[in-house]
Formats: C-alpha cells, structure tokens, sequence
C-alpha cells in the first residue's frame, strides 16, 4: 500500500534510516531523504559508509524510511546516533513493527514510514546515494515532522555554562579567579582587603 500523503512528510526532515541482514535489524538517523519522481514514486536517501546499516542496504537492497515528529525525545538520538556515520552498529530491538519488505521500521514519535527498494546507487566517496522504488507508503499521524531547527531549538539540550571557580569583590565587582583567594589579597581597584569578596 502506498500512501502518498506520507511521502510529503519528507520535507527537511530528521529520519529513523533501518535495515534487515538475516536476523539483525539496525538503524541510524539521517537527515537526507528526497523525493526523485513522482510516477514512478522513488526516493533517494544519503548514507554515510562507515554506518552498518549502509552494508546491510548494499548487500539487500531494501530499507524503511520513519520519519520523526517533533515529540521525539532526546534519547533517540542518543540511542541511534545524530550522524548518520558516528555510530556504526545500533541493533533494533525490541516489539517493532515490520513493513511488508521485512524490515522494521519505528512506530513511535514517527508520522510516516516509507520502505524503498533500490534500483541504483552513486558513490559520492564517504556517502552513497541510493535511489529506490517506494514500495509501501503508510501515514501513522498527523504530528508534524521535526526538522533541524525545531531539534536545535527545543530537544537538543543546551550546553550548560560552566561556573567559574574565583571570588567577587562585593565593593567594586572585580573578580578574582582561582580555587582560594590570598588571606592578604588587595583588591586592585577599590584596594580593600579579602573580607570585601565572597565566593562566585
């Protein structure tokens, strides 16, 4: 079954990319799936070498494409691996669903999955493209899809500042950094002594 509706849920979107090589699935996320043609229906999808499940699509030729919404939590990424070839080996496990080419794909905190069967690759040195008939097309929610900006804004944790180790003087604000602050420290600019500071 082909649902086209799915297949505009693709646009700059973040992806769980799977893969099936006997009994083991894996997956990885990519940010690179395309719309080719629209009759035939083909996708291309981008695929960073070094990733396991590039070898499982080369050697099978198959693959599902869920597309991820914006309740997905940050621990998908931490578990599948932001970049598509950082991580080289993340299994699936687990009660998943499958399409009808056998392989998984993710039902939660997806909108979509699109399984392709390929029909040509291009070798562009560390990624292949691959360019696959859409064989089964299929919308699981009406979610909209994240994309790069919502994952920066609002799921990628934001880096924490470091708290400087030192001492402020509560007179003129001058700083000082350091584990101790000198039992004979002078401020240098309003020149009091080491009772006008406190801890940072």
């Amino acid at each position: 079954m082909i649902d086209k509706e799915s297949v505009f849920k693709l646009s700059y979107g973040l992806f769980i990319l799977t893969a099936r090589d006997g009994e083991k699935d894996n997956g990885c996320i990519i940010n690179t799936v395309q719309q080719v043609t629209d009759s035939p229906l083909r996708i291309s999808i981008t695929v960073n070498k070094s990733n396991y499940t590039h070898d499982m699509i080369k050697k099978t030729g198959l693959f599902n494409v869920s597309v991820l919404t914006q309740s997905v939590p940050f621990s998908v990424f931490q578990h599948y691996g932001f970049k598509s070839g950082r991580d080289t080996n993340k299994i699936v496990s687990g009660n998943v669903p499958r399409g009808e080419n056998g392989v998984v794909y993710i039902s939660a905190f997806t909108n979509a999955f699109i399984s392709g069967k390929v029909i040509n690759e291009v070798d562009c040195g560390t990624h292949t493209v691959f360019i696959a008939d859409v064989t089964e097309a299929q919308t699981l929610s009406d979610e909209k899809s994240v994309t790069y900006q919502y994952y920066f804004d609002n799921i990628k944790p934001k880096p924490q500042p470091q708290k400087k180790k030192g001492f402020i003087c509560e007179i003129c604000g001058y700083v000082y950094e350091g584990d101790e602050l000198p039992e004979n420290f002078v401020c240098p600019i309003c020149k009091h002594s080491a009772d006008a500071f406190k801890p940072l």
